[in-house]
């Protein structure tokens, strides 16, 4: 059995094969981005999922694509870590440029994006993935994704920037207080998705015109930060991954048009794609 991996800082998709390459099984686990999580936190994560743990001496081969894993030694943490859990697989651990550039492609090059919990990009010609820019994760970096959205919106809260009409409804959802937020922001394993689940009030209120001009700002920094310094922007198509340019297309589309950029498909969730992509030409 071969078991294919997208990991987000939120979560991870996971999709089993069995010996047929047919699906044999569909699962989902809390995110394992490096820079967010303890080693030592990522095996027990994945022995609360059952259905792992009822195949892991099936499975021959991981291949795991995960946000962080843009670096080598994430990478090497991952496959240890994911190699102590599946003992009889081979363990590969790839950043998630790399799944969303398997995703993503429709048999012409593109810039392939990511805007979910975190965000990044990269070019892919078909074979080889351009990444022009670093991810700095979601403390100076992620411009336009959950957590930065998440951040603006419980900054404008504490600092009474929003309109009279959201903060009310803000206090009466969350009852949110400035101790259980800096709690929350600096002393928990995954601040990045603890901001990013703010995300679900600015979805459910998008039509809002405050609302709307703050998720436009950030996809606006997005662009300029990851998208316009690839020469091939003005002229490939540029294709999303991820649930925040799922949800709010509306915007991150007129953003790029204010750009004059080309914005191709929009996927919530890649694994489908990438299990077809493994299928195809990996495996």
């Amino acid at each position: 059995m071969v078991a294919i991996v997208d990991g987000g800082s939120t979560k991870c998709d996971w999709v089993i094969l069995d010996d047929f390459k047919k699906v044999f099984m569909k699962t989902e686990t809390i995110g394992f981005n490096p820079n967010n999580i303890a080693a030592e936190l990522i095996v027990p994560e994945i022995e609360k999922n059952l259905n792992l743990v009822a195949v892991k001496n099936s499975i021959t081969k991981v291949f795991f694509y995960g946000s962080g894993c843009g670096i080598p030694k994430n990478c090497a943490i991952i496959e240890r870590e994911l190699k102590r859990f599946f003992a009889k697989s081979e363990v590969i651990a790839k950043e998630d440029l790399t799944a969303a550039a398997y995703a993503a492609y429709r048999g012409k090059p593109t810039i392939v994006c990511i805007l979910g919990t975190g965000s990044n990009s990269c070019f892919f010609d078909g074979q080889n993935i351009k990444i022009k820019l670093p991810s700095l994760g979601f403390l100076i970096g992620d411009e336009g994704s959950g957590s930065a959205i998440g951040k603006q919106l419980v900054r404008n809260f504490f600092m009474q920037r929003l309109p009279e009409d959201l903060h009310q409804q803000f206090e009466e959802t969350y009852h949110l207080t400035i101790d259980e937020a800096l709690k929350n922001m600096y002393h928990t394993a995954r601040p990045n998705a603890y901001l990013a689940n703010f995300n679900r009030f600015v979805v459910e209120r998008r039509e809002h015109p405050y609302l709307q001009n703050m998720v436009l700002e950030e996809m606006l920094n997005f662009l300029d930060y990851h998208v316009l310094p690839y020469e091939e922007s003005k002229e490939a198509e540029i294709n999303f991954i991820g649930s925040i340019a799922y949800y709010y297309e509306k915007i991150l589309r007129s953003a790029a048009t204010k750009l004059n950029l080309n914005v191709g498909h929009i996927v919530q969730k890649p694994i489908e794609s990438l299990v077809d992509y493994h299928i195809q030409y990996i495996l």
